[in-house]
């Protein structure tokens, strides 16, 4: 990473040092992924299971784990283990739990009543990542909010093996069925529906470019099925300024940096020095990751910029619109109301990103790729159906019909405007 002197930038670098890694989703991937969705609604569980063994390498008999499975699966999971998934879900569903649906009650006009409220999907499907990173918190941060909601069946679709922790978590937080499928063809089996995998009203969950693909397709399918969000790389922006403490902020950006090689990681500070000590310390810690390739990749395509003062890193941050916001700056409190275009925001020296990601309670499903400017952070409602009741008494239409007739009539649909008309007439033939 390299520092950047915002000023010093034309509009086309200022633009160009916030773009995100190019997406690797081209024709290719999309025309690779609409044959593999069109083969699954068309073949099922024979096109499913070829897809299996070719990308997952699943020679097993049934996709479904079976109860035995499961059980089996859960009791391999160390106890440590289990009380962290534990305390997560507890937080998880404490915080979710309070997000209850706003219930309207109105008298708009005299004699006309109007009302929101609210039902749970039917049928929801989850999809959790595996491979080298399995996402146990995932599990629940997608699962935990679906049993709030009451959605009566939960599915659970993730690559095979797949890790016990995950099972434990899909368990504790109300999955109903657990699929060994992963990539495209689970998002396609949960999309349509299979002979083994029931069709899905909903799905959630990240993944990669593949998945993120079948997602994208279909959700543009009405033969398929809703997804929860735009979803892309994993990326945080934080803001610090000349007392942050450098490690804190290089623990931060590297935390994110080991997601992926193309997740992407800014530092916004009107603090030369802290931008020279937190990308020095970045640089030292990197030596001792695990997934140091990895983080590597994704530090090299982002950015270190030297703001003006801490205004200026409010403003490119409502530019960017992360997915992971860190505030390590003196009264942080007091620069929350300019921001507003994040997925999240973590707050002060001692709030990092991970306590969102595992345990604090708040949801890790967030929009990324700039849709935090439009799109919000999963939570209970994302799992259910808002509608709208009305009821309208006699003196009401009688009252208010005439305003409807009137605009049926501008909008030339003369029978909108029977429709009132011929009820006014029969509650005049009742008088």
């Amino acid at each position: 990473m390299q520092i950047k002197v915002w000023q010093d930038l034309t509009a086309d670098e200022q633009q160009a040092v916030l773009t995100r890694p190019a997406q690797t989703s081209s024709a290719k991937v999309a025309g690779a992924v609409s044959a593999m969705l069109e083969r699954i609604k068309t073949e099922g569980d024979t096109a499913l299971r070829e897809y299996s063994r070719q990308f997952d390498h699943y020679q097993g008999e049934h996709l479904e784990l079976t109860p035995a499975e499961i059980k089996a699966a859960c009791a391999q999971v160390p106890a440590d283990l289990k009380a962290a998934v534990d305390q997560a879900y507890s937080n998880i569903k404490l915080f979710h739990g309070a997000q209850q649906p706003l219930q309207v009650t109105l008298e708009t006009f005299p004699g006309i009543i109007c009302q929101t409220r609210t039902h749970a999907l039917e049928r929801v499907g989850l999809y959790v990542p595996g491979g080298s990173a399995p996402l146990v918190s995932t599990a629940l941060m997608l699962a935990v909010p679906a049993q709030i909601a009451g959605c009566s069946e939960i599915i659970l679709c993730s690559p095979p093996p797949i890790n016990p922790a995950i099972i434990y978590a899909a368990c504790k937080a109300g999955v109903h069925r657990i699929f060994n499928l992963g990539g495209a063809q689970a998002i396609a089996a949960m999309a349509y529906g299979t002979e083994s995998v029931p069709k899905v009203l909903k799905i959630f969950g990240p993944g990669n470019q593949y998945v993120t693909m079948a997602k994208r397709l279909v959700s543009d399918d009405p033969h398929g099925a809703a997804i929860d969000m735009p979803a892309g790389p994993s990326e945080v922006l934080v803001i610090a300024d000349k007392n942050a403490d450098p490690r804190f902020v290089a623990a931060d950006l590297l935390s994110q940096a080991e997601h992926g090689p193309d997740s992407q990681v800014v530092l916004l500070s009107d603090s030369k020095e802290l931008l020279e000590k937190a990308l020095a310390a970045a640089a030292a810690e990197l030596q001792t990751l695990p997934r140091r390739e990895i983080a590597e990749k994704s530090l090299a395509q982002s950015a270190a910029i030297l703001c003006s003062d801490i205004k200026q890193c409010a403003d490119i941050s409502n530019l960017y619109a992360p997915e992971h916001l860190i505030l390590q700056i003196d009264k942080p409190e007091t620069l929350l109301n300019c921001l507003y275009n994040a997925g999240s925001i973590f707050v002060g020296a001692y709030t990092p990103e991970s306590l969102g990601d595992y345990a604090s309670g708040t949801n890790h499903t967030l929009p990324t790729y700039g849709y935090a400017k439009t799109c919000s952070a999963l939570g209970t409602d994302d799992y259910r159906r808002r509608y709208t009741v009305q009821y309208a008494q006699p003196e009401g239409l009688k009252a208010i019909g005439e305003t409807v007739m009137t605009l049926a009539a501008a909008e030339s649909l003369d029978a909108h405007r029977q429709a009132v008309a011929v009820r006014l007439q029969a509650l005049n033939e009742q008088q």
